[in-house]
């Protein structure tokens, strides 16, 4: 079992967020503090973490570790 850590930010592009390549952390507090970066030249952004197991490629559901700004609506929950 392999822990990812990434971060997603988005743009608002008119009346559309879209979204920048993920970009990856090698720990949870690396995560945040690089949405925090991002953030700050993005509308948006959040990390998270996930538990894959590589031996079966299965993927736990992604845990949210921050959220920042505006953020398409299905990660808002």
């Amino acid at each position: 079992m392999v822990i990812r850590f990434a971060v997603m930010s988005f743009r608002q592009k008119g009346r559309a967020l879209v979204a920048d390549p993920m970009q990856s952390a090698k720990t949870a507090d690396a995560a945040i503090a690089l949405a925090e970066r991002v953030f700050l030249s993005r509308d948006g952004a959040i990390s998270f973490s996930q538990e894959i197991d590589v031996e079966t490629d299965c993927y736990d559901e992604p845990k949210v570790l921050s959220k920042h700004g505006t953020l398409p609506p299905e990660l808002l929950d």
